[in-house]
């Protein structure tokens, strides 16, 4: 298949045969609206890398009390939690960026932060660095993740914990292709968010996931409907069978 482009992302070194795969979920709804998504997330067993808390596209404007508890219960189950910060694709200014990094920290507690819509050119790449050291200034031991979507500028690995490098549809990751520059990283530092992944294409997802390098995904039947719906906001229909493919687990 297309996707078997030479050797597996982080086969420098690394290799994939010890390769821990956990769980990035990018971002559940409010609690109120789905509070047994977010209780089965903090129940032992899925091995998960970070869990997103968006509770209004951003922190909102003031604390919320149920997104405050469903964080709460994560981060004391070991599970990281990551503020969502829109960038616009770059164009969002510096000063509400951190404002709003400000609020999630003094809110929620939270462990670092997910750059949604992150550009992925080299123009862009200073003014990312600039929030990437601003945001590690606010919290020690940050983790930051950089929400392309797409192989980025290869600068971008510098400045982050981890880069996604897929977000999109089944029918498109099915035939993607890793970017050659990917295999200088060990897989950790790359995630992939799929949805409309078929529970009979499970194990397929898996493979590419593996053979590309990335260590933290997120798979689900969920579609966008044309752009219609957010396919994050729910959990897959094939949950318990897509925790027993990876394995138990804890965050690191």
């Amino acid at each position: 298949m297309s996707y078997l482009t030479g050797a597996p992302a982080g086969a420098a070194g690394t290799g994939t045969t010890d390769l821990r795969t956990g769980l990035g979920v990018p971002g559940i709804a409010h609690p109120l609206l789905a509070a047994a998504e977010w209780g089965d997330l903090a129940r032992p067993g899925p091995p998960l890398h970070w869990v997103v808390l968006n509770v209004a596209d951003g922190p909102g404007v003031h604390p919320d009390p149920h997104c405050l508890q469903a964080a709460g219960r994560l981060r004391n189950a070991g599970t990281r939690v990551l503020g969502r910060l829109d960038t616009a694709h770059g164009l969002r200014p510096f000063a509400e960026l951190v404002a709003d990094a400000q609020r999630y920290l003094d809110w929620y507690q939270v462990d670092g932060f997910l750059l949604d819509r992150c550009p992925a050119g080299r123009d862009a790449l200073p003014e990312i660095r600039r929030a990437v050291t601003t945001l590690r200034t606010l919290r020690d031991a940050s983790h930051i993740v950089l929400g392309h979507g797409t192989h980025p500028h290869h600068g971008y690995a510098e400045h982050a914990d981890q880069l996604v490098t897929f977000c999109g549809p089944w029918t498109d990751y099915r035939w993607s292709q890793v970017a050659e520059w990917t295999a200088d990283h060990p897989p950790e530092r790359f995630c992939h968010l799929v949805h409309g992944v078929p529970r009979r294409h499970l194990d397929e997802a898996l493979r590419i996931a593996r053979w590309q390098g990335a260590a933290t995904i997120w798979f689900t039947d969920r579609g966008d409907r044309g752009g219609l719906c957010d396919p994050w906001e729910g959990m897959p229909g094939y949950w318990d069978e897509f925790v027993s493919r990876i394995g138990t687990g804890v965050s690191e």
